[in-house]
């Protein structure tokens, strides 16, 4: 069995976030309001309850997740961002931006966050991609990257547009991908904040995360008269993370509780592998050879599945070929793949897990662009 490892790990950067949903579900008594929703576990990305996930809607302000993710990771949060009077005159929830006001980039994403400022939206969209088209671009260009295939950004507001729209399942995955940010995540999961230029603080809408749910860790809250109440939500408990995202749902709020309740109660975040050296046998040379899982791996169960969770390795028929991987471990559940890991190879009694050369100067150039999915 061979493999290009280097040109493997490439592509696996561009899909490898858990953008792939896996088929066991669990048959969930959960009746949500929401005409769309998801559950989603943050670490593996498997999909433990859905309800018309893939149907395209209007998103209203959820959509700010995204803006918020492409600002953060655009480059300098401290520089400040010139006001445009388009930013300053844009309809719906604001922040109430003024041309001479002065604040830094990073100040608009709480403002953006918080309390949802499309102005805030406006004013960042045109500092980072040069004007609203270009930054709409990037939204764009990200979302296909992170393979978000039902969805298209008009804006980086939210409000209503003829071809503005995403998926419960889509929103699922940017979300999971935004909160391996720790800057997004800090700003997600402020409470309340005090930009410079202002003499009274922000605080943040996301009721879950101030008043409702004790283990809610973050989240953006969204409402137009089209769309309905949005709401894309984090919680974690006992080391567990889960994802959350409704769609038109007139209980937003019991909607997420009792999804994030139902999927803490029934999955356990099980660790399928231990990191560390290990013995592999090579059966035509009649020999062994060391090499290294890297970091552990979970994934959510059910008291039952735990039982079925099955194991295979795979060692390259050259090992001296591959100078830092030397095979692959799949872990399958029902016989379907959930999870894989590559087994490195032991060089000069280190381990490496980056190869040189052209490819690696492509993947760290597509990850400063992008950014890095890898976990």
């Amino acid at each position: 069995m061979r493999w290009n490892s280097v040109r493997y790990k490439f592509a696996i950067l561009v899909i490898c976030i858990g953008i792939l949903s896996h088929p066991f579900t669990l048959q969930a008594n959960i009746n949500v309001s929401a005409e769309n929703a998801i559950l989603m576990d943050q670490s593996s990305g498997r999909i433990l309850f859905e309800k018309n996930a893939d149907q395209k809607k209007l998103i209203a302000s959820i959509t700010k997740i995204m803006t918020a993710i492409v600002a953060i990771e655009s480059g300098d949060l401290s520089e400040k961002v010139k006001i445009s009077e388009k930013a300053t005159r844009v309809e719906g929830s604001s922040i109430y931006l003024k041309q001479e006001d002065s604040f830094t980039l990073e100040e608009l994403v709480y403002g953006l966050m918080l309390r949802s400022g499309n102005d805030a939206a406006t004013a960042i969209s045109e500092q980072v991609g040069g004007s609203q088209e270009g930054f709409v671009y990037l939204m764009n260009e990200k979302a296909k990257w992170l393979g978000m295939t039902n969805t298209n950004f008009e804006n980086p507001h939210g409000l209503d547009g003829d071809t503005h729209h995403s998926t419960a399942k889509d929103m699922a995955i940017l979300m999971q991908y935004a909160m391996t940010n720790e800057t997004f995540q800090k700003v997600s999961g402020t409470e309340v904040y005090k930009a410079n230029d202002r003499d009274y603080a922000w605080r943040n809408k996301n009721k879950l995360l101030t008043a409702y749910y004790e283990y809610c860790t973050g989240g953006k809250t969204g409402y137009t008269k089209a769309a309905g109440r949005t709401l894309v939500s984090t919680a974690e408990k006992n080391g567990h993370t889960l994802i959350a995202v409704t769609l038109n749902a007139p209980d937003d709020w019991q909607d997420h509780i009792q999804l994030f309740e139902w999927g803490f109660e029934n999955f356990d975040k099980e660790q399928i592998q231990d990191k560390g050296e290990f013995q592999y046998s090579i059966k035509a040379a009649d020999e062994e050879i060391t090499g290294q899982i890297i970091r552990p791996i979970f994934y959510p169960l059910t008291e039952e599945e735990k039982q079925a969770i099955q194991a295979k390795t795979y060692l390259y028929k050259n090992v001296e070929n591959h100078d830092h991987h030397i095979g692959k471990k799949f872990f399958y559940l029902n016989g379907e793949k959930i999870a894989e890991t590559n087994i490195h190879a032991k060089i000069n009694n280190s381990y490496t897990e980056a190869g040189n050369g052209f490819w690696t100067s492509v993947t760290r150039l597509f990850q400063q662009v992008l950014g890095d999915p890898s976990d």
